[in-house]
């Protein structure tokens, strides 16, 4: 079995520290927005577990490392995808982030 197919986010020096960037994977279709908290990389499924609202149109807070659903205020921390406060219990998905040919990658390498 081949290995899923990595999506291009941009240049690596298009995403600095602070910034977040959303892309869509190429195989399945599945909202990823990637961080940059403090120049390492973190990439979560866009898309609150709350509701189903994209988290790219939140604040990402670069000091607490979490971005914040502007629907109804659930915050999630952007390393692992835990959810920080109600009304969100549940995580969002966290998926792989590689640097390559002067590049950011990411997949929903959910099976």
């Amino acid at each position: 079995m081949s290995e899923p197919a990595w999506t291009f986010v941009c240049a690596t020096g298009e995403l600095l520290p602070g910034e977040m960037k959303s892309v869509f994977d190429e195989v399945t279709g599945a909202p990823i927005v990637v961080f940059n908290y403090d120049g390492d990389l973190y990439a979560l499924e866009d898309q609150c577990s709350h509701e189903e609202f994209e988290l790219s149109s939140g604040n990402f807070d670069a000091d607490e490392a979490s971005i914040e659903c502007v629907l109804h205020g659930a915050r999630f921390d952007v390393r692992d995808g835990r959810a920080l406060c109600a009304p969100a219990y549940s995580p969002v998905p966290k998926f792989p982030v590689k640097l390559e040919h002067g590049g950011i990658w990411t997949r929903d390498d959910r099976e």
